[in-house]
């Protein structure tokens, strides 16, 4: 954010955030569910899934819902949903290639079927909830992108020309945006009215874990794989705990090293933080706006998201987005107090109407960054084994979108998915550390200088850009 900074004081910052509690708000829900039991014994089944976050609980639904004889058993390291999955700001979007640039940079020829399958798979999202009565919080609300910079104004409007009629979305200028949310930074934004749901992302999980459940899933916790290999039934995993033998199995590790060494070098972990505050009074809610309660985030290369909770708190994270040597992922990462005062200071620089509000909860996690910003595909050890990460932030939604694709791939059968340059084609790697840690830092640091100059890329930004390659905030 380059906007003219919030006038509080150090002081002040400090202040509001004094009483911030470290952990995701979401995951102090009481209505998290008991920890299911640990494996105990070596067993078979027909699919093993490795991973109880979106895409691992995403996957052994969708395949009893496919086959409901099938003995789908789920293996999740800690307990469902404690990462990624329970700490994310519970954004739920159709887009399935993070965002339409995106997709447009890089997959145009099937950028059409693309967007199509994203807003299917977000119905499919909104009807499994409504099928199993799952109460994930689920706002079909849409979402508005807000220019704050003046170069950004005409780069909304241009991408709002190239969509499609049927994606709905519209230009809104300053008057109009500043009706629908009042902050002072605001200059236009990009208006997308049902490409975008918000949820209470822990719940998601915790309440899919509850659908698998009733649906014959044999969920696994506190069982972290340890290895994979092959047998005479297909694959095994091993366990501290027994092994499981599996005609065919499911890698939903995502930011987490996974048990194929061949896909490492394409996920970096990146450390996402974000805040909450406490509710808001019905005047402060007033003063902000914010009838329609659409998620928000804003159109610069450091971009902030945030959204109302249902009890009315602002959950506002991103900005930064840091990496740390070594391709880690480390739970003293999950805190960082410089980025809490740069998200509270950017906060009160959106709404300085809310000058004397207080944050709860801080926190921060490991999000899988690919080169190419979403997520990729494929097989190993004769199609026996599938994979799906890389998400890079956008999985809440698309995670069910690559469980299908999984599901496909281990099937073996050519589908509408399966057929496409998305999931035919893989990312570029990183390269190995060093190189990796001093690329990504020169990447932030020339997104920063483009925030600050009208947009303007330098040369590694177009070098990048040319080698289609990139880093993402």
């Amino acid at each position: 954010m380059t906007a003219t900074p919030s006038a509080l004081s150090d002081g002040q910052i400090s202040a509001a955030l004094a009483s911030a509690e470290p952990g995701s708000f979401w995951l102090q829900d009481p209505s998290r569910p008991a920890p299911e039991p640990g494996l105990g014994a070596s067993l078979g089944c027909d699919l093993a899934v490795v991973g109880g976050g979106y895409s691992g609980l995403w996957t052994a639904l969708r395949a009893k819902e496919r086959d409901a004889a099938a003995r789908v058993v789920l293996l999740e390291a800690r307990r469902v949903g404690w990462a990624a999955s329970g700490r994310n700001g519970g954004f739920c979007a159709a887009s399935l290639t993070h965002g339409y640039s995106n997709g447009l940079a890089r997959f145009p020829d099937e950028l059409a079927q693309l967007q199509r399958l994203g807003r299917e798979n977000l119905d499919g999202i909104a009807a499994t909830l409504a099928r199993h009565g799952l109460n994930a919080e689920f706002e079909r609300s849409g979402e508005l992108m807000v220019a704050v910079q003046p170069w950004q104004v005409d780069a909304l409007r241009e991408e709002v020309a190239l969509r499609p009629a049927e994606d709905a979305v519209r230009f809104l200028d300053e008057a109009a945006v500043r009706a629908e949310v009042h902050s002072p930074t605001y200059l236009a934004a990009a208006h997308d009215p049902a490409g975008s749901a918000l949820v209470h992302p822990a719940k998601l999980a915790w309440e899919l874990k509850r659908a698998c459940l009733s649906s014959g899933v044999e969920i696994f916790e506190h069982t972290p794989v340890i290895g994979l290999g092959r047998d005479s039934a297909g694959v095994v995993l091993r366990t501290d705990h027994g092994r499981v033998s599996a005609a065919k199995a499911a890698l939903a590790t995502n930011v987490f090293p996974s048990l194929l060494r061949r896909v490492r070098p394409f996920i970096v972990p990146v450390y996402d933080y974000a805040l909450v505050t406490e509710p808001l009074s019905p005047d402060q809610l007033a003063g902000i706006g914010w009838r329609s309660r659409q998620g928000i985030g804003d159109a610069a290369n450091q971009f902030h998201y945030y959204r109302l909770t249902p009890d009315n708190r602002i959950l506002w994270g991103g900005y930064d987005a840091v990496y740390y040597f070594g391709k880690r992922v480390r739970d003293e990462y999950d805190h960082r107090v410089s980025t809490y005062r740069r998200l509270a200071r950017h906060f009160f620089t959106t709404f300085p109407q809310l000058e004397g509000l207080r944050f709860t909860h801080r926190w921060g996690g490991a999000i899988d960054a690919s080169t190419r910003f979403c997520a990729f595909f494929g097989t190993a050890m004769g199609n026996r084994v599938a994979y799906a990460t890389g998400y890079t932030g956008l999985g809440v939604g698309a995670s069910r979108f690559g469980a299908d694709v999984m599901l496909d791939l281990l099937a073996g059968r050519p589908t509408e998915r399966t057929e496409l340059q998305m999931v035919r084609s893989r990312p570029k790697p990183f390269p190995p550390e060093p190189v990796s840690y001093l690329g990504i830092q020169a990447t932030r640091w020339s997104l920063d200088q483009a925030d600050r100059h009208q947009g303007r890329r330098n040369a590694w930004l177009r070098t990048l850009d040319r080698l289609g390659v990139g880093f993402d905030s």
